[in-house]
Formats: C-alpha cells, sequence, structure tokens
C-alpha cells in the first residue's frame, strides 16, 4: 500500500505568507494551476485508488482537481482539515511567538487553536483508519502545510527542530510505503 501525501494549491494567504489554518477560502489563480499539475503527476504516477481530502475548500478544490483528471471520486475527512493556529490566523508567518508555538505540544496555538498534541492525536487516528480500511490499495490524501507536516511524522521520527523547519510546497507530493 502507498499513500501519498499531497498539500492544496496556493491561496492569497499562502501568497502574501499569511499563516492559515481554519479560514476557509478558496485557490487563487495560481493555486488553481497548481491542482491542475497535481491532477496530471497523479495521472501519471497511475495507481491511485483512492482520493482522501480535508473538507476545507482549498483541499476540496485541489482533490476535486485530481479526482476529475482520474475519474475518481473525493473521500472527505474531517479530521484533515488544517490545524487551529488560534490567535495567529492570517497573521505574518514571522509574527512574534508563532515559531515557537509551533514546537510546544501540549500549548494551544495562539492560546485559542489547537495543541500539536490536539492535532496529531486527530491526524494519526486517520491515517490509521485509512490504512486499515483501505489496505491495499493506493491512497491520496490532500490536506494542508500543518497537517502535511505531521503526516511525515507518522512514517519518519524527527526532532522538535526538524518538525519546526520542514515545510512543504504547494500541491508538492510525497510517497509512503505502508
Amino acid at each position: 500500500m502507498k499513500i501519498y501525501s499531497a498539500r492544496h494549491g496556493q491561496t492569497e494567504y499562502n501568497r502574501l505568507d499569511l499563516i492559515l489554518g481554519i479560514t476557509d477560502i478558496p485557490l487563487n489563480e495560481t493555486g488553481t494551476a497548481q491542482a491542475e499539475a497535481l491532477a496530471e503527476k497523479v495521472t501519471e504516477l497511475g495507481d491511485v485508488d483512492v482520493i482522501i481530502a480535508s473538507p476545507m475548500l482549498r483541499a476540496q478544490s485541489t482533490a476535486k482537481a485530481v479526482a476529475e483528471k482520474c475519474s475518481l471520486s473525493v473521500v472527505t475527512d474531517e479530521r484533515l482539515r488544517e490545524w487551529d493556529y488560534g490567535e495567529f490566523e492570517g497573521k505574518p508567518r514571522y509574527t512574534e511567538g508563532f515559531a515557537v508555538n509551533k514546537i510546544e505540544f501540549g500549548v494551544r496555538m495562539g492560546r485559542t487553536g489547537e495543541s500539536l498534541m490536539q492535532l496529531a492525536h486527530r491526524v494519526y487516528s486517520a491515517l490509521d483508519d485509512i490504512i486499515t480500511e483501505y489496505s491495499g490499495k493506493n491512497v491520496l490524501i490532500v490536506s494542508h502545510g500543518g497537517v502535511c507536516r505531521v503526516i511525515e511524522t507518522y512514517f519518519h521520527d524527527m526532532s522538535a527542530a526538524e518538525f519546526s523547519g520542514w515545510f512543504m510546497e504547494n500541491c508538492q507530493i510525497i510517497e509512503y510505503m505502508v
């Protein structure tokens, strides 16, 4: 079984380097083009059986572009929604305290958001269920930067410093063997 993890296409928040968690905004023009390019790449892989996506608009749009190209449907899993960044939402990525808060696993992000522990719990439970339910199939997960970072830790150990610095580009795709 393979699990492919892809981040959604670009949004205006991404373009402006703003923290984007639970704000549900669409892809911008670049993001739409990136989603189409991801669809081409997945078509070339030729082995995706199932597409599972976050319920958020930017991930759904990206997943639907791939699904249409590959003649598949999109399964939505609420647990793949982006990290709730609390009071950091919509602020510049280099806002004081954001990078530090990102690795404080038991502290709610931006005081009112989700802790890393909460995020990891829901993403790990989604992965456990996906691996059980779709055993023997290849799955593409379309989600978000924070979720992709946690997916990476599911398959590969990371120090706090590695976790903090790990980044996935819009519509980048990573393959994991289960």
